[in-house]
């Protein structure tokens, strides 16, 4: 998969290294996409005891982990890090409903971008979503977002 990026905003922070961030292409069989800030210790933190290992992309210097890891991740980076940003696929087209408010996982892809996602289940009453914006990148239209933990 190509990742050239044209957003200037997209490229910023891909490119910042204080914040994780964590991209969820939604393609089938593409993995999670994690860039973390530098620790010699990221490979055993992302793992977490899991049975897989993280692989380390040297081209594009970000982790790619399986799929089933990213509502973990979104969870772990925040205690650790007190933020993340989080890019995935973005519909625009598709409303924002019941469903998105009342979701206790960190997958959306309506037209909220993420920001109203969960918001009236209690179980996510501990973080708030401070920044959202929408790009084009490649093929793929995205949401990209920054969670803060409250």
């Amino acid at each position: 998969m190509e990742f050239e990026v044209d957003d200037q905003k997209l490229a910023a922070l891909l490119n910042q290294r204080s914040i994780p961030v964590l991209y969820r292409t939604g393609e089938k069989g593409a993995p999670l996409y994690v860039k973390l800030p530098f620790e010699t210790t990221n490979m055993a933190w992302l793992r977490n005891n899991a049975t897989r290992k993280p692989k380390w992309n040297t081209e594009h210097k970000w982790w790619e982990t399986p799929k089933a890891w990213f509502n973990d991740l979104v969870k772990r980076c925040l205690q650790k890090y007190g933020k993340v940003y989080v890019i995935q696929p973005y519909r625009q087209q598709e409303k924002c409903a019941p469903a998105c408010w009342n979701a206790e996982g960190h997958e959306c892809s309506c037209s909220c971008m993420g920001e109203h996602h969960g918001s009236m289940n209690s179980v996510n009453d501990w973080y708030v979503v401070s920044d959202t914006f929408a790009t084009k990148w490649h093929h793929l239209s995205v949401a990209c977002r920054l969670m803060m933990k409250k």
